[in-house]
């Protein structure tokens, strides 16, 4: 069974049409200071780029990026800082982070919610080396959540634990025995879980989903605080042959005039004039009729391009050129003359 049958399963159920925010500026918090990596030298790689959130020590506490619950219920990348004790697995901490009532719980920032059902208790978390496989093991409270949450929950789990160093693929368990499936849906876990899972999906009206490509795309929203992050949208769309240059098209169009107020990070009248791609380096030219050698653009839209790029094409630079050229500044004053890597972590709210 492939995981074309969790879009499939998703797509029947009407699990595609959610809620999102409006937008905000600066989306990524003035605390992550490596918001893209600089320019380095593109003959440098940078290992395992679809790992974009990781987890770095500091001062005696680990930076780690968790899946939350917005106020919308759409899934988002939160960075937040944990104390690891000298037996303590930074994967297990990040789940225990995620548990809804847990003794973490009040650390995380407001705006957002935990996602695994009250009382779940993370018994075993190992990994597997040489398979990049993160196996956990869930206490029987795992089982206790409604089936509009069953999916969240796989997308949370899945993609909190693939964002670390090393993990690229989750197994499930219960009370020491796999799972082949959710305990309350039913939906399959007979393979183990990677991205390939989509987060916060959704599909155009009419779509063929038996013919179809998914992307993921970034777009932008605000907390009730007024403070502005990224939230990720697996979308679903026509196939193509050509995934990088759909993805960045399908952020042109900006969402889904679907009821949801998630706005775009990049104007309309844009062009994908080319994508190629390289070594560890996709690069890509757009066109944009109004832009000026020496005038800033936007950050938001440049690193959602970068974010996007890097997740759909697993490599881990992107060189972007606007009308051909390279001499690209964003509003942070950031250069862009040099391909760039996606940023470690990002939505790092203040405290």
């Amino acid at each position: 069974m492939t995981h074309y049958r969790l879009f499939r399963r998703a797509a029947l159920a009407g699990a595609l049409a959610l809620p999102i925010l409006t937008t905000g500026c600066g989306l990524f918090s003035q605390e992550a200071s490596n918001q893209i990596d600089p320019p380095q030298n593109a003959t440098q790689n940078n290992s395992n780029p679809s790992n974009t959130t990781g987890q770095i020590s500091t001062e005696g506490q680990t930076q780690m990026t968790v899946y939350l619950k917005d106020s919308n219920n759409l899934l988002a990348p939160v960075t937040v800082l944990a104390a690891l004790g000298t037996e303590e697995k930074p994967g297990q901490k990040a789940l225990e982070m995620m548990v809804e009532g847990g003794a973490l719980e009040s650390e995380l920032p407001e705006g957002f919610a935990a996602v695994l059902p009250k009382g779940t208790q993370v018994k075993d978390f190992k990994t597997v080396p040489d398979q990049k496989l993160a196996i956990v093991d869930f206490s029987k409270s795992f089982g206790d959540y409604s089936a509009s949450e069953e999916r969240r929950i796989v997308e949370a789990v899945t993609w909190t634990l693939t964002g670390m160093e090393g993990i690229q693929k989750v197994q499930i368990w219960l009370e020491g025995e796999e799972l082949s499936e959710m305990p309350v849906e039913g939906l399959p876990l007979d393979e183990p879980l990677t991205r390939a899972v989509g987060i916060n999906l959704e599909a155009a009206e009419g779509l063929n989903y038996s013919q179809s490509t998914a992307v993921t795309l970034y777009f932008s929203a605000v907390t009730p605080d007024d403070e502005a992050y990224y939230v990720p949208v697996t979308r679903l769309i026509n196939r193509t042959n050509n995934k990088a240059k759909a993805a960045i098209e399908q952020l042109i169009a900006g969402p889904l005039n679907n009821g949801s107020q998630l706005n775009a990070v990049i104007t309309p009248d844009v062009v994908v004039k080319d994508i190629t791609k390289k070594n560890d380096i996709v690069t890509i030219d757009l066109e944009d009729s109004a832009y000026k050698t020496g005038v800033q653009t936007p950050a938001e839209m440049l690193q959602a391009v970068v974010l996007a790029l890097t997740e759909n094409t697993g490599l881990g630079k992107v060189q972007i050129k606007i009308n051909g050229k390279t001499d690209v500044i964003d509003t942070n004053n950031q250069s862009y003359s040099q391909p760039v890597s996606r940023p470690e972590h990002m939505n790092a709210f203040k405290s």
